[in-house]
């Protein structure tokens, strides 16, 4: 019996580990050449980015898949265009600021930071527009390009929140309206990279 006790003792602190694992971001991103670059998604890329400026390779792995994105400046803005690993558009984010998330919606944001942190601190803020599959990636390169507010529109935020007297960095998820998506703790910041 004092056998069995201990099996699941252990399984049960495996288990909560892994779980515990599955919602922190480990993510490691490293700048690439542009011929380390995924074919089809630097094909696209070059025929869709004639006025883009600063256009910068890197491969993203994180603990359940590898992808790789390109990040540029264009029309002032700065993008950041991922594919994964067969070279599929999944998303198209922009760095914006507060003032750039509608009133009613920010408001919303806001009161679950006040619910979820003793004290908090907005790092960055990206609009983020999500590959889907009814609809072209022609399409959603010209939303994210037209920088629209559509329903479909996700804020993804990076927050420094203080919960039991200590600071942890967040990435949280939103939907269009505000609505919480999910969050994952995020590892502190790889200074190798660029971050936007």
């Amino acid at each position: 019996m004092k056998r069995y006790k201990i099996l699941f003792t252990v399984l049960t602190l495996f288990l909560g580990s892994y779980l515990a694992q599955a919602q922190n971001k480990y993510e490691r991103e490293h700048r690439i050449k542009k011929c380390q670059f995924h074919s089809n998604a630097h094909a696209f890329l070059e025929e869709k980015l004639k006025d883009a400026r600063r256009i910068r390779f890197y491969k993203e792995t994180d603990s359940t898949k590898v992808s790789f994105e390109a990040k540029f400046k264009k029309d002032k803005l700065q993008y950041s265009v991922e594919f994964d690993e067969e070279g599929n558009l999944e998303d198209i984010e922009i760095l914006i600021n507060e003032v750039d998330i509608p009133e009613d919606t920010w408001s919303t944001i806001s009161y679950y930071f006040q619910e979820e942190f003793e004290k908090y601190k907005v790092k960055r803020i990206q609009q983020q527009y999500v590959a889907i599959e009814q609809e072209s990636v022609d399409v959603t390169l010209n939303n994210a390009f037209q920088n629209l507010l559509l329903p479909s529109v996700n804020y993804e935020i990076m927050v420094a929140g203080k919960t039991k007297s200590i600071y942890e960095d967040f990435e949280i998820l939103f939907s269009a309206d505000g609505t919480f998506v999910n969050r994952r703790k995020s590892l502190p910041a790889n200074y190798d990279h660029v971050l936007y």
